[in-house]
């Protein structure tokens, strides 16, 4: 693809069809590279068309071509640790096409036990995947009296179900995760960034992205 004038590689289902976070696409210059961007869609053209490319902006001889400025290697970003004795559930949604194909990545962390589950849910927005991922991951808590936390880089997802947020689309699956949630005697859902290196995060993301992917 084009981004900028550039040429870049997008991370895309195995159509060939963008994978949308958040309503942006992932991108790199070079393959082997350890930056990636998070861009736009719109910003971004095939390569077949090349008209788009001869009008991106000229740079005057003698200035420096400004490169996009790396993202930093990934770090782990501080974030609030559940407590001891918690479940630490990460989870995750994503769309090839928002709406379009959609998956979701969930991964289970207490004491030294782990379990994931990937899994297609058919045709979705980002939205709906990432209320959705957080929905299957309360539903496979038994033991309601252990706290959990739950840890999602959506904030739509977040507001609505945390802040109070006045939503307008997906009100019966956002219903029913409050009233899952009303069930455990301590929970909370922590927002935390997204591909900010956060292990648990990096994981879940890639359940969800798979799930897309082993269904085409």
């Amino acid at each position: 693809m084009v981004f900028k004038g550039n040429k870049v590689w997008i991370q895309s289902d195995s159509d060939g069809n963008p994978i949308h976070k958040d309503g942006k696409i992932r991108l790199k210059y070079r393959l082997d590279q350890d930056y990636e961007y998070w861009v736009n869609p719109q910003h971004v053209n095939p390569l077949d068309e090349p008209n788009r490319v001869k009008n991106s902006p000229k740079i005057n001889k003698g200035s420096k071509q400004k490169k996009p400025a790396p993202r930093s290697k990934k770090m782990s970003q501080p974030v609030e640790k559940p407590p001891e004795n918690a479940i630490a559930l990460f989870t995750d949604g994503a769309s090839s096409g928002n709406p379009g194909p959609a998956g979701v990545g969930v991964l289970f962390k207490y004491r030294e036990h782990e379990k994931e589950i990937s899994k297609y849910i058919g045709i979705a927005t980002n939205n709906q995947a990432e209320l959705e991922a957080i929905r299957l991951g309360l539903s496979e808590i038994k033991r309601a009296e252990i706290p959990v936390r739950v840890y999602t880089d959506s904030a739509y997802a977040h507001g609505v179900l945390m802040l109070g947020w006045k939503a307008k689309k997906n009100l019966e699956l956002i219903i029913e995760i409050r009233k899952s949630l009303s069930r455990f005697m301590d929970l909370k859902i922590i927002h935390v960034k997204g591909h900010a290196g956060l292990e648990g995060n990096e994981r879940a993301d890639k359940l969800a992205t798979a799930a897309i992917e082993n269904n085409r």
